[in-house]
């Protein structure tokens, strides 16, 4: 696909017909992709997803469910086009497309026209709505994808549709609505799922300052950490219990192992959906509490639950996965749950400056997002295990498309949107790949601009070149992965000191065209030891062995010997067999139990492959493992 490069002022050239009523809107909220273009291996990546993927998919087909009201299976069909939003619209903005363009106001016309007189859209019958299922999380998705399209568009129709969407929740589940019951009661997981409507709401009061919206958010919020049988997501998470603990506190937990549960409270996507819309409560409220609540069990799940690959959820819930990794658990690593993982660290980054949730988002975003996404860009995978072997999702609620395909592309945008970014006086580097961005610094207004050239993290270097001039002193901070122990900067030849891992690195000074940053990060092979298991990372990327190179048997043990965190001496940089193969090593490493044997007792030459390129073929001959068992002996 060619790649368009358009400013701010030619995208609402591109929607001037939908925003003749723009100077009636509040003011703009800030754009989700800055002026950032991927190019190298990323940058067709993305393109091959947002042409084969967003630009690909039937618009007719996922609004169509909103058409007649027949759901009484309680499913979720209304959530596809509002997570198809979610990534059109800043898709839209990268590309420039005609076609995805056509496509997006297609559907917004077929949405407003389903909207009834009472303000619903869905495709629940009256008697089944706002009760258990899934209607209420519909309506929260088809919010979200509105106002997304009203944050390029300034569309006052869609703003209006969009409200007249909320008010009817408020009507039939706020305070004293004519359903009769409080809206955490609806839907399933004590809760989660319906309460995450929190979020659409707070961006709806953030676009209209109408108070009766932050009212009812204030009413979700009280239930979502006041009430015993609800969400909790407040004091269980200031006592410091791990989101796998949760349930049973007020309620009874259930057992059946069904995939819907009423009452729990370990499910992933849903409990993170929460703490996003909270997270926005709390930029309008100040409500620290709801603040540190967030970050505490933001932490906690990196803690317990973010496994090699940076994903996590078994069966999409939280199982304490970090120390349970190395065992074949089922339903590895939703992709809805790794795209939420992203964005509830994107919302982190944002609000906290502190590089560790980018650390997060660079690891997951390499790895089980990566290693989720189809080859050509066209689905991706439900799950995907650490070992085994990738393959299509599920089609949900008798539709040709499922929950990950439709949230797939939507974790791209959070590698997109935290690349580069100017805050204050300050421009960032949060990520590393060849790219050129542009933005304007807040505080003067003056224009930077970068081309960064990389192979990252195939390579261990950047080379960032200024296009900036005239702009006055510009701190560029450069985030330093906490995994690079020794990270050398160097500006125009120069050397810099004071570079520590775990933080940003400051470069400040007066931008000329043609200065040069050049950075070379420290990316030994590292093992990491659970249970007399191993697996190996470089860098931020998860190794694994994969049935294509034709080395032998994976579960032959390794020896005793191999120390957790030891840095691997054994490992050198290959090319790679074939195109699907993004990186490739050979490791000569200590495999087989045949001690005894003059020839059996010599290392074995064996092959690695980035854990985003094992299994990519989708064929299930071609199988992959991360994690290896280590020998035991006699007396353990």
């Amino acid at each position: 696909m060619k790649r368009v490069m358009i400013s701010a002022v030619a995208v609402m050239m591109v929607f001037a017909a939908a925003a003749q009523d723009s100077e009636k809107a509040r003011a703009p909220i800030r754009s989700e992709i800055g002026d950032v273009r991927l190019k190298g291996f990323l940058g067709e990546r993305l393109d091959l997803m947002i042409e084969r993927h967003v630009i690909g998919t039937d618009i007719d087909y996922i609004t169509a469910v909103f058409q007649e009201k027949t759901e009484t299976k309680r499913w979720w069909q209304t959530e596809f086009w509002g997570k198809y939003m979610h990534s059109a619209m800043p898709y839209l903005q990268y590309t420039g497309s005609a076609k995805l363009k056509t496509a997006v106001d297609r559907g917004i016309a077929r949405m407003i026209a389903s909207q009834e007189k009472n303000g619903y859209i869905g495709n629940y019958p009256d008697e089944l709505r706002c009760g258990e299922g899934w209607d209420v999380w519909g309506m929260k998705y088809t919010m979200l994808g509105f106002l997304h399209y009203y944050d390029v568009t300034k569309s006052q129709e869609v703003l209006d549709a969009c409200k007249r969407l909320c008010d009817y929740v408020i009507a039939e589940l706020g305070p004293d609505g004519k359903r009769g019951r409080r809206l955490y009661q609806t839907g399933n997981w004590s809760g989660y799922a319906s309460s995450s409507i929190l979020e659409p709401v707070m961006w709806l009061y953030k676009r209209t300052q109408d108070k009766k919206y932050l009212d009812f958010a204030t009413y979700l919020v009280k239930d979502m950490t006041e009430v015993e049988d609800g969400p909790r997501l407040l004091d269980l998470a200031l006592k410091g219990i791990s989101v796998a603990d949760r349930n049973g506190h007020g309620n009874k937990a259930e057992a059946h192992g069904g995939y819907v549960m009423k009452h729990n409270r370990w499910k992933a996507y849903e409990m993170m959906s929460c703490y996003q819309g909270m997270l926005e409560y709390f930029e309008v409220t100040g409500r620290k509490d709801l603040f540190d609540a967030a970050v505490m069990t933001g932490n906690d799940i990196i803690k317990e639950e973010i496994n090699l690959a940076g994903g996590c959820a078994c069966s999409e819930a939280w199982f304490h996965g970090a120390r349970k990794q190395h065992l074949p658990y089922l339903r590895l690593q939703e992709t809805c749950v790794t795209t939420t993982w992203m964005r509830f660290c994107e919302k982190l980054l944002d609000m906290t400056g502190d590089p560790k949730w980018a650390d997060e988002i660079e690891r997951t975003f390499y790895n089980a997002y990566l290693g989720a996404m189809k080859l050509d860009g066209s689905e991706f995978a439900g799950y995907t295990p650490l070992s085994g072997n990738r393959y299509h999702g599920q089609h949900h609620c008798y539709m040709h498309t499922d929950c990950c395909t439709a949230n797939g592309p939507r974790g791209f945008l959070c590698f997109l949107k935290g690349f580069f970014r100017t805050t204050g006086n300050a421009a960032i580097f949060n990520f590393y790949a060849s790219a050129l961005v542009k933005s304007v610094i807040p505080e003067t207004g003056k224009t930077v601009a970068f081309d960064m050239y990389s192979l990252y993290p195939r390579s261990n270097a950047a080379r960032i070149v200024s296009h900036t001039e005239n702009a006055g002193v510009v701190p560029l901070k450069l985030r330093i992965p906490k995994w690079s122990e020794k990270t050398v900067v160097k500006v125009n030849g120069q050397e810099q000191q004071g570079v520590a891992p775990g933080a940003y690195f400051t470069i400040e000074r007066e931008w000329k065209l043609g200065d040069i940053v050049e950075i070379w990060f420290d990316m030994p092979v590292i093992a990491h030891k659970l249970e007399r298991n191993v697996a190996f990372t470089r860098g931020p990327v998860l190794l694994a062995r994969d049935s294509r190179f034709g080395d032998g048997d994976f579960t032959e043990p390794f020896r005793q010997g191999i120390k957790d965190g030891q840095r691997m001496t054994g490992f050198s940089d290959v090319r790679t067999p074939s195109g699907d193969i993004w990186m490739a090593f050979s490791a000569t490493l200590p495999i087989g139990s045949h001690h005894e044997n003059p020839e059996g007792r010599l290392p074995s030459t064996v092959f690695f492959c980035d854990y985003a390129s094992a299994g990519n073929t989708w064929q299930r001959d071609n199988y992959y493992r991360t994690w290896f068992p280590e020998e035991y002996g006699p007396t353990e």
